[in-house]
């Protein structure tokens, strides 16, 4: 979610697992290649623009080297409810995301 990262593609790479797919919260499936083509000029890359601001951050392990996350993030008013799956390989990389979603939250 920080600016720097979304548009560095050589930092957003080390935080991709190379088998990563998205569902964002258009409906849209990505693959790892347009998510880092695409991540710079998506919201919340600009440092003096509108940040995503997570909330209710939790984590479950579901095995060795596999973590749940889900969280909600709010970015100029909008609001979704996400979640990914983090994946630690065993070639040293460290922790990657191999899966995410995002689902809007209908306005209240």
């Amino acid at each position: 979610m920080n600016p720097g990262v979304r548009t560095s593609r050589r930092l957003a790479d080390q935080l991709l697992d190379p088998e990563f797919v998205e569902v964002g919260a258009s409906g849209r499936r990505w693959d790892r290649e347009a998510v880092l083509s695409a991540l710079p000029d998506m919201p919340g890359g600009a440092a003096d623009g509108p940040q995503y601001e997570p909330l209710g951050m939790t984590g479950t392990v579901l095995a060795p080297g596999l973590v749940h996350l889900t969280y909600e993030t709010t970015i100029d008013g909008r609001r979704a409810r996400r979640a990914s799956i983090w994946r630690k390989l065993d070639d040293g990389s460290g922790w990657r995301m191999y899966y995410h979603q995002a689902t809007p939250v209908p306005g209240e």
